[in-house]
């Protein structure tokens, strides 16, 4: 049981990425708070796991005391954190709304600055723990139509650095992962009607798109005692996309 003792909280967990490591985790021996704002779903898959639920906007500052408040007394102090939600919005820059472009900062961004911040109290009581802030490639390069996306994952990956400097003296580690192309609903629903991702899996050195599951192996080994060296780093999940640059 490579995550036995820990106490683990997922945003983002009724689906896609963050369901896939709510799975690998209580497969693996945590003790989970699944959170999102889909609460049926969220519910559902807990019952499923064995796991517990709780509503979670990350925008809001009070939804995280309640949410860290509530998996402390349910299991105890937080060793895990993983910061996994987050919403995806295509436009150009020079059509991009302040309220579109504050939205996806809202909940991509301030997000995860409000869960880190949430956590640290509990983690340090605990005598450690493991932050776990998945940004994206698009936190490693630009994409077209991405603005507000791409500046809250860069924002993620710098937060990701500082909080490591900050909390290490407290046995804290602090990481960011990085996916690419991975297949959950989030496109589709970004675009407002269902899109088939695979073939930009041809433009990547593997050959196919990520699943959920891929990101999931490496949320785990962060979140276990194998990375115990390990913060402040950034672990790409890509296929192979950022290998290369425009010119190829």
């Amino acid at each position: 049981m490579r995550l036995d003792g820990k106490i683990a909280l997922i945003t983002g967990a009724a689906r896609g990425q963050g369901a896939a490591a709510a799975r690998r985790f209580a497969a693996e021996g945590a003790k989970v708070m699944l959170t999102d704002v889909l609460d049926d779903q969220g519910k559902e898959l807990a019952a499923e796991l064995g796991a517990e639920y709780c509503h979670l906007d990350v925008s809001d500052e009070d939804g995280w005391a309640e949410a860290v408040a509530v998996t402390i007394s349910t299991f105890g102090d937080i060793t895990v954190l993983v910061n996994n939600a987050g919403i995806l919005h295509f436009s150009a820059l020079a059509e991009t709304t302040l309220a579109d472009y504050q939205r996806v900062i809202g909940i991509n961004q301030v997000g995860t600055f409000l869960g880190m911040r949430a956590v640290v109290e509990s983690m340090t009581r605990a005598g450690g723990g493991s932050i776990v802030n998945v940004s994206s490639v698009e936190g490693l390069g630009g994409m077209p139509y991405l603005v507000a996306y791409t500046a809250s994952k860069f924002a993620i990956r710098g937060m990701t650095k500082v909080a490591a400097m900050e909390l290490g003296q407290h046995g804290i580690r602090v990481n960011s992962v990085h996916p690419g192309a991975i297949n959950t609903p989030m496109v589709g629903e970004a675009l407002g009607r269902p899109i088939d991702i695979s073939p930009i899996g041809k433009k990547v050195a593997l050959r196919r798109v990520g699943q959920p599951d891929d990101v999931a192996n490496v949320v785990l080994f962060l979140a276990s005692d194998e990375s115990a060296y390990c913060s402040g780093a950034e672990f790409v999940v890509d296929g192979g996309a950022t290998a290369t640059h425009a010119l190829s």
